[in-house]
């Protein structure tokens, strides 16, 4: 929380001005040749399935320190209606 509300109110110390990239030169068409030979060397290959399963388990975890603290929430309610009605 206090992390977010800093982000808001952050400001640099140097302000970067806006930056003109009409000097850089760029082209639509692509080395075809380069490319294929990075498809065939594999580079960078992103294994999907392996991705994905890290994904389910983030999500297991999450999923599952969520019901952790609803169950300790309804402790806490529960034990302290039960110390309310002993006195």
């Amino acid at each position: 929380m206090l992390r977010a509300v800093r982000h808001w109110f952050y400001r640099p110390a140097i302000r970067m001005w806006s930056v003109d990239n009409s000097r850089i030169h760029t082209t639509q068409t692509k080395n075809a040749q380069f490319i294929s030979y990075l498809v065939e060397s594999g580079f960078r290959q992103v294994n999907g399935d392996r991705y994905e399963s890290s994904l389910r388990r983030r999500r297991l975890v999450k999923s599952l320190l969520f019901w952790i603290l609803v169950a300790g929430g309804a402790w806490v309610l529960i034990e302290s209606a039960r110390a309310i009605s002993m006195f």
